[in-house]
C-alpha cells in the first residue's frame, strides 16, 4: 500500500496525530520501534493515566514554564475539553480528581490507550512495528522514510518519538538523530518532573515519610526565589521526590539549590510559637522528643531538633524562648539542601528537544523541511504535574495532523 504519510512513534501523540490525519482522508501508516503501542503511556499516573487537566487553554499555559508562549495556537485549537469529549466519545468515560487532574473512570491507562487504537482501526490507520532509520528529504522536502527492512515513500512525517526519559519504554532520543540530520537544533535534553537529590542524611533518615498540604520555595544559590507552590512531597534514602518536588525540578537548572519546605503553612509564626507553648505547657515532664508528638510525625522530631538545635532529651519545660524561636523558624522554613537532580532516565518528562523556533506553531511543520512535522515530547516544551504534559502531546498532535492536508492538497495541485 502507498502511504501519503507516516507517523513516528506509537506514543500519544504519535497515535492522535495518526488518528487526526486519518479523519482528514489520508492514507497513515504508524511505525513503532517497539513490539506494542503506548509502552509509556501505560505506566503514567503509576498506571492510571492522568490525561489532561480540567482547565482553561491559558491555565495550561501558565502551567508550561519552558516555550509556553510556542503552545498558544495548539491549545487554542485543541483544549482539554475536546480531548475530554474525544476519549469519552470513544466509550472511555473519565472523571476529575482533585486538582483538576483527569483520569479515566477505570483507573486504568489501558483503557485510554484501547480508545486510541479503537479510534486507528476506524480511520484505517495502519501500524508496523518497525524502527525508522532516517526520514530522507530532497531539496528540503519530505520524500520517504527508511526502516530497517523498508523503505516508505511518503509526502509528509509526523515525529512523534518522544524525549529520554523512561529510555525502557523505547524514549532514547531517535528523533532527535533523525531531525539533526535534517538541521534541526536539539536543545539538550534534561530530566524534568524528576526527584531531586539532597546533601547530608537528614532526608535518608525520614526515607518513606509522605507530607501533606506542605508549603515549599525552591532558592538558587543567591537566594532568589525559583519556584513555590503547595501540596504534597516525599522524602527518600537519595533526597526528595512527590508532586510538589518534581514541579520544582523544572526551575532546577545546573547550580545548587535550597529547597524550603513550609510544615506549617496555615500557621503564621505568632501562632506556631503559641501552639508550641501549648503543647510543652501540657507535656513539660516529657522530653522534647516526646513533647512534640501531636505537631510532627514521629520520624521527623529528630531531624527538625537537631536542624534547631535542640538535644532530644532536653525537657520540654526546661526550653529556652531562644531555642522556641528557632524551633519556630525551622518548622516555617525547613531546609534541604538539593545537590541535582535523579538521572534523566527516572525523569517523568524531557526538558529539551526540538528547538520551537524552527518551527511554525500553527501548523507544527518544520520550517526547514516541507512535510516534517512535530508532536509531543520531542519538542522542547514542558509542563508541571497534573497532566499538563500529556495536553501538549493531544494538542500538538491534533494541529500536526490536521495540517498535513495541506501539504497533499499543495503536491495535488503542482
Amino acid at each position: 500500500m502507498m502511504y501519503d504519510g507516516i507517523v513516528v512513534g506509537g506514543g500519544p501523540a504519535g497515535m492522535f496525530a495518526a488518528i487526526t490525519a486519518a479523519k482528514q482522508g489520508s492514507k497513515v501508516l504508524l511505525l513503532e520501534k517497539n513490539d506494542r503501542l503506548g509502552k509509556k503511556l501505560l505506566i503514567t499516573g503509576k498506571g492510571r493515566c492522568n490525561v489532561t487537566n480540567n482547565c482553561t487553554a491559558e491555565e495550561v499555559i501558565r502551567n508550561v514554564p519552558r516555550n509556553g508562549r510556542f503552545l498558544f495556537s495548539a491549545l487554542d485549537s485543541f483544549t482539554p475539553t475536546d480531548i475530554i469529549t474525544f476519549l469519552e466519545n470513544e466509550s472511555c468515560p473519565l472523571k476529575t480528581e482533585r486538582g483538576n487532574r483527569v483520569f479515566p473512570v477505570s483507573d486504568k491507562s489501558a483503557s485510554v490507550l484501547y480508545a486510541l487504537k479503537q479510534a486507528m482501526k476506524r480511520y484505517g490507520v495502519q501500524v508496523s512495528c518497525d524502527a525508522v532509520k532516517e526520514i530522507v528529504s530532497e531539496n528540503n522536502v519530505v520524500t520517504s522514510v527508511v526502516t530497517g527492512s523498508r523503505v516508505y515513500p511518503c509526502k509528509w512525517v509526523i515525529l512523534a518519538t518522544g524525549g529520554v526519559s523512561y529510555p525502557a519504554t523505547g524514549s532514547t532520543g531517535d528523533g532527535y538523530v533523525m531531525a539533526e540530520r535534517l538541521g534541526h537544533t536539539v536543545v539538550s535534553p534534561e530530566g524534568s518532573l524528576v526527584p531531586l537529590e539532597a546533601l547530608g542524611e537528614d532526608c535518608h533518615r525520614m526515607q518513606g515519610l509522605s507530607l501533606r498540604n506542605v508549603g515549599i520555595k525552591l532558592l538558587n544559590a543567591k537566594g532568589k526565589l525559583l519556584y513555590k507552590d503547595f501540596g504534597e512531597l516525599l522524602f527518600t534514602h537519595f533526597g526528595i521526590s512527590g508532586p510538589t518536588v518534581l514541579s520544582a525540578s523544572a526551575h532546577l537548572k545546573g547550580d545548587r539549590c535550597r529547597l524550603l519546605i513550609d510544615l506549617k503553612p496555615a500557621l503564621e509564626l505568632e501562632k506556631i510559637n503559641d501552639r508550641l507553648l501549648r503543647d510543652f505547657e501540657t507535656y513539660k515532664n516529657r522530653t522534647m522528643e516526646n513533647a512534640l508528638t501531636d505537631l510532627l510525625p514521629r520520624s521527623m522530631i529528630p531531624v527538625v531538633l537537631d536542624k534547631a538545635n535542640i538535644p532530644l532529651d532536653l525537657q520540654a519545660n526546661s526550653l529556652r524562648k531562644e531555642q522556641r524561636r528557632n524551633l519556630v523558624e525551622i518548622l516555617k522554613a525547613f531546609p534541604v539542601e538539593i545537590s541535582g537532580k535523579r538521572p534523566v532516565s527516572e525523569a517523568i518528562i524531557t526538558s529539551g528537544g526540538i528547538k520551537v523556533s524552527e518551527v511554525d506553531p500553527k501548523t507544527m511543520q518544520s520550517k526547514l523541511v516541507s512535510g516534517l512535522y512535530f508532536a509531543g515530547e520531542i519538542l522542547d516544551c514542558d509542563a508541571y504535574t497534573g497532566g499538563f504534559n500529556l495536553q501538549i502531546a493531544w494538542s500538538t498532535a491534533f494541529v500536526a495532523g490536521q495540517s498535513v492536508k495541506t501539504v497533499i492538497d499543495k503536491r495535488t495541485q503542482v
